[in-house]
């Protein structure tokens, strides 16, 4: 099982809890970072959103792609994983971007393509916010472009969305950026099985988790496509001595607050064809991270991600708080037991 985290790009990941001793300042963000390449972690997913929609719209939040650059920048081993929604970002000069990190990493740096859901923060962002199946249907061919200028010089492409002739981006990456996507709808899926290199899903049970495995696998090959190289999984991880200790911590961090952070998550429920129903307590953390229920002692902990990757999960993109502690924890009493160290 591959290990990676999400970088604290909104302060934290909790809805109900105002303060996670995770300041937002780029200086605890490098030491996350290269703390975590130090015990045994992965990769780093960093999200992309310009307002906040874990403490709320009035919330800080970092840039993705400044944040990710210094990261490679700043890491000798993490693979840089770096959220990116089509909507926001030209593509041409996108495939540059992504051409220049790169090369700043040394080869670890990726993308994961959100093809966006709040349409509240793209109108205060001056964006044009289409409906859910176009969106997706942007990103596939946004995904076509970005490979397409990769790969071809001069390139010329004629598309539904994009229209470029001779258009010449130069240097190549020299290793091409893996392509992570996730999505859960049927627009959404379909278009994943054509374009993306792994797929990544939110929280669930063992038996969601492999239905929607098999799901993409069967959909790779009707599209004629090579197998996908991975597959993700977002969960929030508690572990501690007891399993009463992590109960305790549990039902700390559900108790429902309501404001500012409650009303984005209502925005989002509303604007995302979800293929399962999130609960009050689901809120509590983004990308429905509790529903694996990684909660408990550290054996509890780690038959429990076995049990994923026996469905198929290749890769856990963890959230915890405070993001740094939690995750040394989780280095060193849960990780040896999944991997036999």
């Amino acid at each position: 099982m591959r290990f990676g985290y999400w970088t604290p790009v909104f302060n934290g990941w909790l809805r109900n809890i105002e303060d996670e001793q995770t300041p937002l300042a780029w200086e605890h963000l490098r030491d996350i970072a290269q703390r975590a390449e130090q015990i045994g972690y992965d990769l780093t997913l960093v999200p992309e959103l310009y307002l906040n929609d874990i403490k709320g719209p009035d919330g800080p939040t970092f840039d993705a792609w400044a944040t990710a650059t210094a990261l490679a920048a700043a890491t000798e081993r993490l693979e840089i994983l770096a959220a990116i929604r089509p909507s926001y970002h030209p593509v041409a000069l996108t495939a540059k971007e992504i051409t220049t990190i790169q090369a700043i990493a040394h080869g670890r740096f990726s993308i994961n393509v959100v093809s966006a859901w709040w349409a509240e923060e793209a109108r205060q962002y001056g964006i044009a916010f289409k409906d859910h199946d176009q969106r997706y249907a942007v990103t596939q061919e946004y995904v076509e472009v970005l490979k397409g200028l990769w790969r071809e010089t001069p390139y010329t492409h004629h598309g539904r969305f994009f229209d470029f002739e001779g258009t010449h981006l130069e240097p190549k990456p020299e290793h091409e950026p893996l392509i992570y996507a996730g999505g859960e709808s049927e627009a959404g899926r379909e278009a994943i099985a054509h374009f993306a290199d792994a797929y990544l899903v939110h929280g669930g049970t063992p038996e969601e988790v492999r239905t929607k495995i098999q799901d993409l696998k069967h959909r790779r090959e009707a599209a004629g496509r090579e197998p996908f190289q991975r597959f993700g999984m977002a969960a929030y991880v508690i572990v501690r001595d007891t399993e009463e200790e992590a109960r305790a911590e549990l039902d700390r961090i559900t108790t429902i607050q309501p404001g500012a952070a409650y009303d984005s998550y209502r925005d989002f429920v509303t604007k995302s064809q979800l293929d399962t129903e999130v609960s009050l307590r689901d809120y509590s953390v983004s990308n429905r991270g509790l529903r694996p229920n990684f909660i408990g002692t550290p054996e509890q902990v780690a038959a429990r991600i076995r049990a994923f990757e026996d469905a198929g999960v290749g890769t856990l993109l963890v959230q915890a708080s405070p993001v740094l502690p939690e995750l040394e924890r989780i280095a060193e009493q849960v990780i040896p037991l999944v991997n036999g160290r």
